[in-house]
Formats: C-alpha cells, structure tokens, sequence
C-alpha cells in the first residue's frame, strides 16, 4: 500500500537535513558510552529522543503513570517506525526489535547504539530469546515488546503472541517482573482528526516502503500522538503467559479504540482474569501531560 501523495518537500528535506545532522554528531557519542558502559548511554538516547520528536513535528500526549519499578518490560502496540521516537522520548528504555532490523542501513547502528534485543519470531527459538532478554532485564534494563510481532495500520490491533510473553515467567532480581501494557494511538494532524483515509501516512506496515513513506510523513504539519500507559501488572495475577498475554491485549485495545474515537470504552475482562475482578482492579488511565521535545 502506497501513502497518499501530497506534503511539502521542503518540510521533509528541512527536517531529514536536521535530523541527519544531530544524529551524526551524537552517534559517536553514544558509541563510545555504550563501549565504556557510561550511564550516559542510557540518558542520551532519551534526550535525543525527545530533541528528535521535535524536528519531526510529533507531540505526544501521555496517559497514566509510567512504571517506576525497574526492570519493566513494556507490552506495546506497533504502528510506525516512529513509536521508537515516540516511546524513547518517554523513558530510558531498550527495544526487542524482529532480527531483519539489524540488517537495516542506517536505522541498525541507531538500534545498536541503544542496545536493542534483535530476535527471530520462530517458535524454535524461544527460549534462546527468553533468555537473552531475561540477561538483560536482570541487568536492570527496561525494555520494550511490541508485542504483535509486526506494524499494523493504526485503525486497531492486532493479535499479540503470547509465546513473546514466556519472559514474563522468569524472576530477575528474585521479584516478579513487572509488565506494563502501553497503547499507542496516532490521533491527529495539525490539530484535525486523522481518519482511516490519512493514518496510513504514519501507520507503516504490509508492503510499505519506507524510503517514500518516511518522505510522505516527514512532510506533513505536526502528528498528536496519545500514549497511554496502563496499570503495571504481574504474571502471577494470572497464572499464565496466555491469560497474562489476552489482558495486555484487552487493555492496549481498549486504549487504542479510546485515543481515536475520544469516548472512555465500557472495560471487557479477558479470559483468565477473574481474579483481577475479584480484587476490584480497574486498569485505566486519565489524561496526562503533553510532551513537545
């Protein structure tokens, strides 16, 4: 599927030129932090992040708390490219990213560079994966999964893999690890609604190319992201990855479906949860603070 064609040009030449040129003076930077293990290289990406959401034309809207238990594994919807610049002007945080990324120009320095986890979605290796992730989240590394294993087109979600969530069995530090389900939501252009018709301009997925897709965007005025990050929970709430797998699913959904339609949705327990309803928990999240760079 091809992004519709209109944008200025020169909009998107202005903001690569910028772009390219911080990243070409912070890479080394970073490189060096990461090599000596400097706490830097935790802290510069985020800052960069952030500086880089701003010449980008994207505003981010937050929702709920962020989790302050490290490590967390954030369980997160995927629709662009552009959630890696959403998501790290957030929080200091590693991605998992699919093992074709590091094959990427360009994008798998910047991958590396903020330590990510590159995995192969085959079921055979699973637990190779667990455990280089668990490695890292013993460390005291937050990390993000986007848990569908792909980019959809923005509109919803689709199905997350539960076999991705066989990490959250594994006890760092001796503790339960915490899981914290993260939606987000690309709700508005310039201040207008985007509707099906425009979301494919920062929804990149299917047959996608990025070159003229990220040219397409870039183009555009400013781009409102909601980012809504719900309650922090526990695999020991439901006794397995699955039933741990469905309530992030329900929860990120109904988050989505909320950021686009502007109406709170009635909450839906997943299968499994019953305990969560006995306690009288209520995942959920009011509105938070706008984030410009």
């Amino acid at each position: 599927m091809a992004a519709p064609n209109f944008g200025s040009p020169i909009t998107a030449l202005g903001r690569l030129l910028v772009y390219f040129s911080l990243t070409a003076v912070l890479m080394p930077v970073q490189f060096l932090a990461v090599a000596l293990r400097l706490p830097l290289r935790k802290s510069l990406p985020h800052w960069y992040h952030r500086r880089s959401c701003r010449i980008l034309g994207i505003r981010i809207q937050t929702r709920g708390e962020i989790s302050d238990r490290h490590p967390t594994l954030f369980a997160a919807n995927h629709v662009s490219y552009l959630d890696i610049e959403v998501l790290g002007a957030l929080a200091r945080i590693s991605f998992v990213a699919k093992a074709e990324v590091a094959t990427w120009p360009f994008f798998s320095w910047l991958a590396r560079l903020q330590e990510t986890v590159f995995v192969e979605r085959r079921a055979q290796r699973t637990a190779d994966h667990r455990d280089q992730i668990t490695r890292r989240l013993e460390a005291g590394d937050d990390l993000v999964l986007f848990a569908e294993g792909t980019s959809g087109d923005g509109n919803g979600i689709l199905p997350f893999k539960s076999a991705l969530f066989s990490v959250a069995e594994q006890r760092p530090g001796g503790e339960a690890l915490t899981i914290q389900p993260v939606s987000i939501s690309y709700t508005r252009l310039d201040g207008v609604p985007l509707g099906r018709y425009l979301r494919p301009f920062f929804a990149w997925y299917g047959d996608m190319e990025l070159g003229p897709h990220l040219w397409h965007a870039l183009g555009l005025g400013y781009v409102t992201v909601v980012v809504e990050f719900h309650e922090a929970v526990t695999i020991e709430r439901f006794g397995s990855r699955k039933a741990l797998c469905d309530h992030c699913h329900a929860v990120v959904s109904r988050g989505v479906a909320e950021a686009l339609s502007g109406r709170r949705q009635p909450q839906a327990l997943p299968s499994g949860a019953a305990s969560e309803a006995a306690s009288g928990a209520a995942p959920g999240a009011a509105p938070g603070a706008e984030v410009t760079g």
